[in-house]
């Protein structure tokens, strides 16, 4: 069964205007240097007052203006066990591990119907997954650099998928049903939590790599669910499931599913095969209820991407995700309701 947890409040105190970012930033879907498994396990447990500063956060508007939003944090419980992770043997250093298993998804009947058709394109070259009529989440660093905004994201548009056939509407012989091809959106605003900012968060700043898009218009398809991710131990069915548009294959809905094999507060460490593009996927989980014949998916992660790391003096590699935590939810619900009224439920 889904674990339910108490939520605790994200509270809007003050907002400021700021000046207008300058949108110079380089897009980067790889990140370097960033604090690893090895530097988790020595990180202290944020205060309050840090996870106040960390869970305020920078609203960027269509227009190009900018807003700080300084949040209160009401309920939240600290754990003191730390940013603690199972230790696992290291692995060697690629992106697509053994053998590929990732599946491309062709056949329209699959790639326009839920769940696959709640994966988005972003603009930037990232991957999304809708999680409201009118939302969609995914990595902060599709859209900032930790400095500066990129230069995609000024006018930055959410593509939604939707199918072409080949040929006059005949499908040729040794072709697919159809390749996917996007119905593009303008963003309305774009919600990034100051964590992700450096100079805010110091080496833990992939914790809070995660943003939220406001479409300027509704679609009127299924989206995902938000929930709360579990440890891997109360992990339903053991497994996390993602689609995204993988570069390597391009034009393509890549669809994946493996275990994860390390945690810490704030990250999943998984073996998942990924290509940059499909970083910004929604992570989520599959479950049967009893009684029920259809499957109840949940968001539990955003994938960040693949990551190079030091530890003890060796550079390791694996896919890293950001858990939606109890307080990420209750943000996350927050930006997308304007309230908290509806995110007591995790």
């Amino acid at each position: 069964t889904w674990h339910l947890k108490k939520i605790p409040q994200i509270v809007r105190e003050r907002t400021f205007s700021l000046d207008s970012p300058k949108f110079e930033a380089k897009t980067k879907l790889e990140l370097n240097s960033v604090c690893g498994i090895e530097c988790q396990r020595k990180l202290p447990v944020p205060s309050l007052s840090d996870l106040k500063n960390l869970l305020s956060y920078e609203t960027v508007f269509e227009n190009g203006t900018r807003t700080l939003t300084e949040v209160n944090v009401l309920g939240a419980v600290l754990d003191p066990a730390g940013n603690t992770t199972t230790r696992r043997p290291s692995r060697k250093k690629r992106q697509i591990y053994g053998t590929d298993s990732r599946f491309s998804i062709y056949d329209k009947r699959f790639m326009t119907n839920f769940p696959f058709n709640t994966a988005v394109k972003i603009s930037t070259g990232c991957s999304g997954i809708l999680v409201s009529p009118k939302h969609v989440l995914t990595a902060a660093h599709c859209l900032h650099n930790g400095k500066d905004y990129v230069k995609g994201s000024k006018r930055l548009r959410v593509g939604l998928m939707k199918t072409k056939s080949r040929g006059n509407g005949r499908k040729r012989k040794g072709t697919s049903d159809g390749m996917p091809s996007f119905q593009w959106t303008r963003v309305k605003s774009t919600h990034i939590p100051k964590g992700w900012f450096k100079g805010v968060s110091g080496n833990i700043a992939l914790d809070y790599d995660y943003a939220v898009l406001e479409l300027k218009r509704p679609h009127k398809r299924k989206y995902m669910e938000l929930g709360i991710s579990p440890t891997i131990k109360m992990m339903p069915g053991s497994m996390i499931h993602f689609s995204g548009f993988d570069n390597d294959r391009s034009g393509q809905l890549v669809y994946r599913f493996c275990s994860i094999s390390d945690e810490s507060n704030d990250l999943f460490y998984q073996y998942c095969d990924a290509e940059p593009g499909s970083t910004g996927s929604g992570i989520y989980l599959r479950l049967k209820e009893p009684n029920k014949k259809k499957w109840k998916r949940k968001i539990i992660a955003v994938y960040s991407g693949h990551q190079w790391v030091d530890i003890n003096g060796e550079q390791q590699d694996y896919n890293v995700a950001v858990r939606i935590t109890p307080l990420k939810y209750a943000q996350i619900c927050f930006w997308i309701h304007g309230n908290d009224e509806n995110c007591t439920q995790g």
